[in-house]
Order: structure tokens, then sequence, then C-alpha cells
């Protein structure tokens, strides 16, 4: 393309034919101006539109496969009661005989449930020793310690799991409030 080709000849690009500052610029009396401009801004709602049309369809995508990541989010937080139940009976079959046939059939269960947490992603969160964190933690209640610092789990009265990144249930906790205050 040359200087020489006139800006509305059959030979220039499309992108070249309207230049909405031109015509605005030109007089608004002209027909051909009018309907360039015209022209240009239902170009400008067409890229809109595709391009809103664009980020919806990966909104939907995004929202779909989170949808299939998190959909037995349900099943596996009314399954958690039934495991804490089941955390009990391992305790009381503990303490009666870690030998006893119950307390060894009780094991490989256990075992099995936890291959079908962490199979579908679920894990326990750490609690003991560590920092509180209302994120994960759920404090039922402060005692005082001398060995361990303010603010550090001493115990945990329920389990907490995650579902990947999600959190399913927190972990029912209670925290050191530091060294008990002497009374003077």
């Amino acid at each position: 393309m040359t200087d020489k080709t006139p800006k509305n000849s059959p030979e220039t690009a499309p992108e070249e034919l309207v230049d909405v500052d031109d015509i605005q610029d030109a007089s608004e009396e002209d027909p051909l101006n009018k309907a360039l401009l015209e022209a240009a801004q239902w170009k400008d709602a067409a890229h809109r539109a595709a391009a809103e049309l664009d980020n919806y369809r990966k909104r939907m995508a995004r929202e779909m496969q989170d949808s299939l990541r998190y959909a037995n989010a349900g099943l596996l937080e009314s399954l958690l009661p039934v495991l804490d139940n089941f955390d009990y009976g391992m305790q009381a079959a503990k303490a009666e005989s870690e030998g006893s046939n119950l307390y060894l059939g009780l094991s490989m269960v256990l075992r099995q449930i936890q291959d079908f947490l962490k199979e579908n992603h679920v894990e326990e969160i750490g609690a003991v020793g560590a920092p509180f964190d209302p994120n994960v933690h759920e404090a039922v209640s402060q005692q005082p310690s001398g060995t361990v610092a303010e603010g550090i789990v001493l115990q945990q009265t329920r389990k907490g799991y995650k579902l990947r990144d999600r959190l399913l249930r927190p972990a029912s906790v209670i925290v050191s409030s530091g060294p008990a205050a002497e009374s003077a």
C-alpha cells in the first residue's frame, strides 16, 4: 500500500476505514460520516459483547471445575461425625487391650477409612503444638501453661478436616493463655 492510496479506497484494510476521531472531527451533517461513526460504535459494542461472552465462558468453566473438585464436600462433611465416633470406639478398644481382635479389626477399618479420605483429597488439620489459627481452629477454651507460650494449641478436642484447600470442619482446640498470673 502506498501513501497515495485514498483512505476509503477498496485496497484499504478494514481497520483503516474507520477512525472514530477523524469522523467526530468531521462535519456531523455529512451522512457518510454519520454512518461511519455509527458503524464504529456498533463495532465497539460488538467487541465488548464478544469480550464479555469470553469472560462468561471462562467463569463458567472455572465454576464447573470447582463443582467437580468439591462435589463430595457435603457427603464428606456428613461422614465426619461417624469418623469421630469411630475414633472414640478405637480409644475404648485400645484401653481394653491393644492385642484384642476387636482393636485389630477396628485398626484395619480405620486404615481403610484413612485411605479413602486421602484418595478424596481430605486431610486432617494438625493442631497440637501449632499456633492458633482462627481460619482452621475453633477455640473452645484457654488454659494457663507454664511450659507452652501464649497462643499455642495445647489440646485438640475434635479433629478438623480440609477438602483440598477448603475447610470442611475446623479443629476444636484448647489454647494456651501463657503462664498463670500469680496473685499478689
